[in-house]
């Protein structure tokens, strides 16, 4: 577990979110393929059902988060200065967190749009 005991919890959270993510990126490739070329209205009928924006949502916050482990894991076992290893790390769980959230406000956008 290391010093921080808290090894296994990370390593557990990228092995649960990379499971999640394969079916979930096989619904969101199928649902980007069936839509190629459509107009924007047949996007957003497809997002307006609650099922397919609630997974389109969870397709993005796992994958940000998954995304966000992984860097971290790559930043402590590269940088080896300390506070460029802190530094990297809160930019990183920010950038996420910044982007995550602005891709599930475009989401609940497209999906509510009139």
């Amino acid at each position: 577990l290391g010093s921080a005991k808290d090894g296994t919890h990370h390593w557990w959270m990228q092995r649960v979110t990379a499971v999640a993510l394969v079916p979930l990126t096989i619904w969101f490739a199928i649902g980007v393929i069936a839509h190629v070329g459509a107009e924007l209205s047949a996007v957003r009928a497809w997002l307006h059902s609650p099922l397919n924006a609630a997974l389109a949502i969870l397709f993005v916050a796992t994958a940000f988060y998954h995304g966000q482990l992984g860097m971290q894991v790559v930043i402590e076992d590269y940088v080896h200065a300390e506070p460029w290893k802190v530094a990297g790390i809160l930019l990183v769980k920010f950038a996420a967190a910044l982007f995550g959230l602005t891709s599930a406000i475009a989401v609940l956008m497209v999906a509510t749009a009139g």
